[in-house]
């Protein structure tokens, strides 16, 4: 069996098993890398502390945005034009059954770019620079899969286009759910982090017969949030009452995106 394909099986075996506590903004890509990092295996933390010494850092949370960051890099146009597709993927009905073929047109999806990189961060044989680079783009993908408008089915490129008045101001849907409403708890990524870190394991959703690839499994979840009747406000409108009822779900999101990112590291950083 390919390294790939057992991490995989790997993966979904120790997900559908293990006690787990329940995109983003730099805060929440930040808080994901961090929930990540404090549940790291011993080997997997020394190849990462290995792997990040050029970058004069050993902290996830360095890394966690540079996919993003890469956008206003000149020297990087051409890997942001590369890669700016596999940041979320488009579901094509409010099913949101992840049909590959539809969904996922020649890889370019947030699935297919962690099946990608992940493969490239295991593989021993390839130079450190590409397996740190795969490295980051695995810690900001999986933040990215887990928040909602990143693996939403309307048109309206992942909330983007969904204008709402939040907090006395025109934004969109995707930048509330970005960053507006975790800004509510008026906290740096490091209190988040300690915040979301609570040992009190919640239950994630069981594996989706008949998919084999988590990472699907996690679009999937996402899309499932966004088609929820109380996702999108009818009167555009960010209400309080709309914070206190969806905030907990994106912090859940958060903290299952950390201790999946940690699995997936764990997995791939110890064959």
């Amino acid at each position: 069996m390919p390294t790939s394909r057992r991490i995989l099986v790997a993966l979904l075996v120790s997900l559908a098993v293990a006690p787990w506590a329940r995109a983003w903004g730099p805060v929440g890509h930040s808080v994901v890398a961090e929930l990540a990092q404090r549940h790291l295996s011993p080997a997997a933390e020394a190849e990462v502390e290995r792997l990040l010494a050029p970058e004069r850092t050993t902290s996830l949370a360095d890394i966690a945005n540079w996919p993003d960051q890469i956008q206003d890099d000149p020297a990087r146009a051409a890997l942001w034009k590369q890669t700016r597709s596999q940041h979320y993927i488009n579901f094509h009905d409010g099913d949101c059954d992840y049909v590959p073929p539809r969904d996922c047109r020649d890889g370019r999806c947030v699935v297919a770019a962690l099946q990608y990189y992940v493969g490239v961060l295991g593989d021993r044989s390839q130079p450190d620079a590409a397996r740190r680079e795969a490295l980051k783009f695995v810690v900001h993908f999986v933040g990215d899969i887990h928040q909602p408008l990143h693996a939403g089915y309307r048109d309206d490129k992942g909330g983007n286009t969904y204008q709402v008045q939040f907090d006395g101001k025109g934004s969109n849907l995707h930048k509330v759910w970005d960053s507006g409403m975790l800004s509510t708890r008026h906290l740096d990524w490091q209190a988040y982090a300690q915040q979301l870190d609570s040992p009190v394991p919640v239950a994630l959703p069981q594996p989706i017969a008949p998919l084999d690839n988590p990472y699907a499994q996690w679009a999937e979840e996402s899309c499932r949030i966004t088609a929820e009747a109380s996702f999108y406000p009818s009167d555009h409108a960010i209400s309080q009452a709309y914070v206190r009822a969806e905030l907990p779900v994106a912090e859940q999101r958060l903290r299952a995106a950390g201790r999946r990112l940690a699995e997936v590291l764990n997995l791939t950083l110890t064959q």
